[in-house]
C-alpha cells in the first residue's frame, strides 16, 4: 500500500520572525516577502528612519511587522534586543541573518579595523544573532534559520579578501549549526545570491568594464532582481522545506554552474 500523499505547505501563516539589516537593499526584499506570505516580522537594523518606511510598506500589503534597532556587532546588545523582539512577536520560528557588510580594498591595504569590521559583521555577529535566536527556538521546540552566505562562500573574488572569508567561515557556520541544532528541531539553511544591485554593491556596478565581464559569465544573461530571492527565502522557513537542512541555494543565474 502506497503512502498518502502530504501536498506542500508553502504558507508562513502564524508564523513569527526576524530579520537583521532589514533597512533595505536584500534585507527589506526578504522581510516584506516573509509578511507577504503571512508571517509577522520584527524588521531590524541601525537606522529607525529606514526601518519605518519598511514598516509601512508591510502595513501597505496588509501584514503586520514592526521595526527594532539592533545592531549585530554590539554582541551584549543583540542578545537583549533579540529577547525584546521575541517577546514582542510572543515567541520566535524565523530568523533570516541577513546584516552583512563589503569593502572593496586592495589585500596589501587591508588593515585590522576593516577586516574586524567585515569578519564581525558578516560572520561573529551572524553567530551570535542565530545563538541567541536558537535559544529560543529550542526552548519552544524549534524553528528554522536562513543565513546569507554569497558566491564568495564557493570562490575567490579579488579585492575582497575579508568578505570572502567571512562567507565562507559563514558556509561552515551554517552546516555545523544545522547538524548540532536538528534534535532541537531548528534548521538551518542559506541562500547564496549571486550578483544584485544594491547599495553595497553599486560600486561594482560603476564600472562599465566590469559589468559587460560579469553578464557574459551568467548564463541568464542578467543580473539578478531582489524579487528573485524571495522564493526561496520563503520556502526555506515554510513547512514545505521541513527535510532540508544544511544547505545553500545558489541564486545566481546559472553562474556558479559554468565557472
Amino acid at each position: 500500500m502506497e503512502e498518502k500523499l502530504v501536498f506542500p505547505d508553502f504558507s508562513l501563516n502564524g508564523k513569527r520572525a526576524l530579520v537583521t539589516g532589514a533597512g533595505g537593499g536584500i534585507g527589506r526584499a526578504l522581510a516584506l516577502g516573509l509578511v507577504n506570505a503571512g508571517a509577522t516580522v520584527a524588521i531590524t537594523g541601525r537606522d529607525p528612519e529606514k526601518l519605518g518606511a519598511v514598516v509601512d510598506e508591510a502595513t501597505r500589503l496588509g501584514g503586520q511587522a514592526f521595526g527594532a534597532r539592533l545592531d549585530v556587532r554590539d554582541i551584549a546588545g543583540l542578545v537583549s534586543d533579540i529577547g525584546a523582539c521575541v517577546a514582542r512577536l510572543g515567541g520566535l520560528d524565523i530568523l533570516v541573518n541577513n546584516a552583512g557588510v563589503e569593502q572593496v580594498c586592495d589585500s596589501f591595504s587591508v588593515d585590522e579595523t576593516l577586516w574586524d569590521k567585515i569578519v564581525d559583521t558578516n560572520l561573529k555577529g551572524t553567530f551570535f544573532c542565530a545563538q541567541a535566536a536558537g535559544r529560543a527556538m529550542a526552548a519552544a521546540g524549534g524553528g528554522t534559520i536562513v543565513n546569507l552566505c554569497s558566491l564568495t562562500s564557493f570562490v575567490g573574488v579579488p579585492t575582497a579578501t575579508a568578505y570572502t572569508s567571512s562567507k565562507s567561515g559563514l558556509l561552515g557556520m551554517t552546516r555545523a549549526l544545522a547538524s548540532e541544532w536538528a534534535a532541537k528541531g531548528i534548521r538551518v539553511n542559506a541562500i547564496a545570491p549571486g550578483y544584485f544591485r544594491t547599495s553595497m554593491t553599486e560600486v561594482f556596478y560603476e564600472d562599465e568594464a566590469w559589468t559587460v565581464s560579469m553578464l557574459s559569465k551568467i548564463p541568464m544573461g542578467r543580473f539578478g532582481r531582489l524579487e528573485d530571492l524571495i522564493g526561496s527565502v520563503v520556502f526555506l522557513c515554510s513547512p514545505a522545506s521541513a527535510y532540508i537542512n544544511g544547505q545553500v541555494i545558489a541564486i545566481d543565474g546559472g553562474y556558479l554552474s559554468s565557472v
